[in-house]
C-alpha cells in the first residue's frame, strides 16, 4: 500500500455521537473494541459492517453504497420485508472476524444497508418502539388464555413497523400455533417467534453482577457453555447454591473461566486423605489454597485442632519420608519442633488505674477553678472597700473645707 499520497484524517473528540472512531465503550450491550480503528486502510479491505438492534441482537450487513459510515451512525438495513433501523457497532476487518465467531456461514444471510437513517425513518421508529411494553404486556395475557406454558420475556419491533419478533423462554416444547394467530389478529403486523434461554435473557436485560462489574452476557459473552458444579468442586468452592447462582439463577458462567488453571495447579498437589505422620503427632488435611500452595493440617480428622500450614513441596517431602519409615520431628521446614502458642494478654502492657488519672486530673481542674474564682471574690472585695474609703475620705475634705469658710465669714462680719 502507497502512504505517500494517502490523505490522513486526524480524529478528536466524539464523531456522531458514541466515541473516538469506534475506540472505547459504548451504550450498548456485547460492545467490541476496535483496535485496528485508527489504522490506515482499515476499511478498504472490506465493506461489511456490523450493525446492532435493540439489546443484544446484531446483523452483518454489505456497505453496497459505499458509505462513509462510523461507530454509532443510525442506518436503515434491508429486512423481510421492509427496513430495519440499527446502530453501526463495528467496521473494517474485525467484521470478518465477527461473521466467524457468529458462524454465518450463508452468504444471503448477510443484506445490504440501504442509507442513513431519515427523519421519516426515525419517527417510525419511535412509534414502533413504544408500542413494545403494551404488546408485550397483552401478548402475555393471550399466552395464558390459551394455557401454555412459556414465557414472552421481551417483544421487538422492526423499524418500519411491519414485524414483531416475541422472545419467549420454555423448558419444554411448546406449539404456538394457534398462538401466533392470535397475535397476529391483534397487532396486525408479521409474527416471528424466537425461544432464548435464561442465561440470554439475562444479557438481553442487563444488570450487574456480585463482583461489581456489568455481566458477562450483557457485555461480551455470546456463546454460552454448560456449566455444572464440578467447576466449584475443582476450585474448592463451597456449594452454596445462593452464592454459585446468578442474575439468571443458573450457575454463574465465570466458574468455568479458571477451571482450567485449577487444574493445572491441582496436579501437583499431595492426595487430600494422606496422613501426615511426625514424631509429636498425626496430621490429617483440613484445607488447601491451590493457587498459592498452602496445605493447612489438623490433628483431628473432623475438628480444626492445632492447625498447621505448609507448602505442598514440604507436605510431599514428609510423605516420602512416612513412605520410608522414617518421621520427622515436626511439619515445619527445619524438622524443628513448634512451640506452643503462648496466648494473648490484651492487658500485659497496660496499667488498669488508667481510667482513675483522668478522674484526679477532672477534680484538680475543679478545684482550680474554685481556687481561681475564690480569689477573684476576694480581690472584687478589697476594690470595692477600697473605693467606699475614698468615697468616704472625699466627703469628710469637702465639709471640713465649708465649714472653715462659714469661720472665716463670721470673723469678716
Amino acid at each position: 500500500m502507497d502512504y505517500k499520497d494517502m490523505k490522513f484524517k486526524m480524529w478528536t473528540g466524539c464523531d456522531r455521537g458514541l466515541c473516538k472512531q469506534g475506540c472505547g465503550r459504548q451504550d450498548k450491550q456485547l460492545n467490541t473494541y476496535d483496535w485496528l480503528a485508527d489504522v490506515p486502510g482499515n476499511t478498504d479491505d472490506t465493506d461489511l459492517v456490523e450493525v446492532q438492534f435493540k439489546n443484544t441482537r446484531k446483523g452483518y450487513y454489505h456497505n453496497d453504497s459505499h458509505l462513509e459510515l462510523k461507530k454509532g451512525d443510525i442506518v436503515a438495513v434491508e429486512a423481510s420485508p421492509g427496513h430495519d433501523i440499527g446502530v453501526v457497532t463495528l467496521t473494517g476487518r474485525l467484521v470478518k472476524l465477527q461473521i466467524k465467531k457468529a458462524n454465518i456461514r450463508s452468504a444471503d444471510d448477510i443484506k445490504r444497508v440501504y442509507r442513513l437513517a431519515r427523519q421519516g425513518d426515525m419517527d417510525k421508529y419511535f412509534e414502533a418502539k413504544a408500542r413494545e411494553h403494551s404488546t408485550m404486556i397483552e401478548s402475555r395475557q393471550i399466552a395464558k388464555r390459551l394455557g401454555l406454558d412459556m414465557k414472552i420475556g421481551d417483544v421487538e419491533y422492526q423499524g418500519d413497523g411491519n414485524k414483531a419478533i416475541f422472545y419467549y423462554i420454555a423448558d419444554e416444547r411448546v406449539d404456538f400455533r394457534q398462538l401466533i394467530k392470535d397475535l397476529a389478529a391483534a397487532f396486525h403486523v408479521r409474527i416471528e417467534m424466537k425461544q432464548i434461554g435464561a442465561r440470554q435473557e439475562a444479557g438481553r436485560i442487563g444488570g450487574t453482577g456480585p463482583c461489581g462489574r456489568e455481566l458477562c452476557c450483557a457485555t461480551w459473552m455470546k456463546n454460552f457453555s454448560s456449566v455444572n458444579t464440578g467447576a466449584a468442586r475443582i476450585q474448592d468452592i463451597s456449594l452454596n447454591p445462593t452464592k454459585l447462582a446468578g442474575m439468571c439463577a443458573k450457575l454463574k458462567c465465570c466458574l468455568n473461566y479458571e477451571v482450567d488453571s485449577y487444574m493445572e495447579a491441582s496436579r501437583k498437589l499431595p492426595p487430600k486423605d494422606a496422613v501426615l505422620q511426625t514424631l509429636d503427632n498425626d496430621y490429617f488435611h483440613f484445607k488447601t489454597d491451590i493457587l498459592a500452595g498452602q496445605i493447612t493440617y489438623s490433628t483431628d480428622k473432623k475438628l480444626a485442632v492445632n492447625l498447621q500450614t505448609i507448602s505442598y513441596e514440604r507436605a510431599l517431602e514428609i510423605i516420602e519420608m512416612n513412605k520410608r519409615g522414617e518421621k520427622p520431628m515436626s511439619l515445619e521446614e527445619d524438622g524443628k519442633q513448634r512451640q506452643p502458642e503462648k496466648p494473648i494478654d490484651l492487658l500485659a502492657d497496660t496499667d488498669i488505674s488508667r481510667f482513675d488519672k483522668t478522674k484526679k486530673k477532672k477534680k484538680n481542674k475543679n478545684k482550680n477553678k474554685q481556687q481561681a474564682g475564690n480569689q477573684n471574690n476576694g480581690n472584687n472585695k478589697q476594690n470595692g472597700n477600697n473605693k467606699q474609703n475614698n468615697r468616704q475620705r472625699h466627703g469628710n475634705g469637702n465639709n471640713a473645707a465649708n465649714n472653715g469658710e462659714r469661720q472665716n465669714e463670721g470673723n469678716n462680719q
